[in-house]
């Protein structure tokens, strides 16, 4: 009898066993996984040890190439995102009565803020299908931007060096300033990362979603006011709308690729809403 006693509590004894071995496996490798470096940390360190406050020096091109690199690999789960694969129809479709027209065509923009310092900002934009970020410059600094998922639209310009200005005669109207198109395409996601430097690649853009899409940007450094880093708005008019024939020696090339800028407020239909990152978490 008591053999058979002694059995049971080995045999209870080994069960126990096998469950706390099995707990702390599970445990280290929830620890493991814990430890490993997300993609968006290793981001994180590498625009640490290259960026500063100023907008000067750049980085340099070996630091902009790894960059590019790192941020081509991206996929939606690495930032915590969810890849949308289905068309919101945003104001399209058979049957769609106009209440249900008018809620889609109102969905906002989503921003997630992922990390932001005197160096450098990360941050995602979510975009519903057809919704738009105006044309905006980003004014002495470098935007690193990767497609995670979906399409979207690029339209981007470069001012003409040295500036050249017209009068506007509109009432109340700023004067305009000549710019060249540098971008105007459609990024589908799997793509290479885009880049724009203070005065080249396409510093003011705008972008318009063709599908629901994500993008993960990355700014350096960031938007702030207070030293002259301030975002503005603009519309674009056709090279001719304002043209008289003096700046020909302005231009180069086809007159289509030239546009001038006008300085306007924030649009009334850019609406945009904070979102909450939860991807990786960053150690800092």
């Amino acid at each position: 009898m008591f053999s058979n006693v002694q059995k049971a509590a080995d045999k209870a004894r080994l069960f126990l066993q096998n469950i706390t071995l099995a707990a702390l496996k599970f445990q280290k490798q929830i620890h493991m996984a814990k430890d490993s470096s997300p993609k968006v940390q290793a981001v994180y360190e590498l625009c640490k040890e290259s960026f500063t406050p100023s907008a000067a020096p750049l980085a340099s091109s070996q630091v902009i190439q790894k960059l590019c690199s790192l941020l081509d690999t991206f996929c939606p789960a690495d930032v915590g995102l969810k890849e949308k694969t289905t068309d919101d129809d945003r104001g399209h479709g058979f049957g769609v009565n106009q209440l249900n027209r008018v809620a889609r065509w109102a969905q906002p923009i989503t921003y997630l803020n992922i990390h932001e310092c005197n160096s450098f900002t990360m941050c995602m934009f979510c975009f519903p299908t057809s919704s738009v970020i105006p044309l905006h410059d980003h004014p002495r600094m470098t935007v690193f931007s990767k497609v995670l998922y979906g399409s979207l639209h690029v339209k981007a310009y470069d001012w003409v060096e040295p500036a050249c200005i017209k009068e506007n005669k509109a009432p109340g109207h700023l004067p305009v300033r000549l710019a060249k198109l540098t971008v105007d395409k459609v990024l589908a996601a799997p793509c290479a990362t885009s880049v724009l430097y203070p005065n080249s690649g396409g510093n003011l853009h705008c972008f318009t979603a063709v599908t629901p899409c994500a993008v993960l940007d990355i700014l350096s450094p960031p938007y702030r006011e207070d030293v002259g880093r301030k975002c503005s708005y603009y519309t674009d008019y056709p090279y001719s709308a304002f043209s008289t024939g003096n700046e020909a020696e302005k231009i180069i090339g086809n007159e289509d690729d030239y546009a001038w800028l006008l300085e306007i407020d924030t649009p009334d239909y850019l609406y945009m809403r904070q979102g909450v990152y939860i991807g990786p978490v960053i150690r800092i």
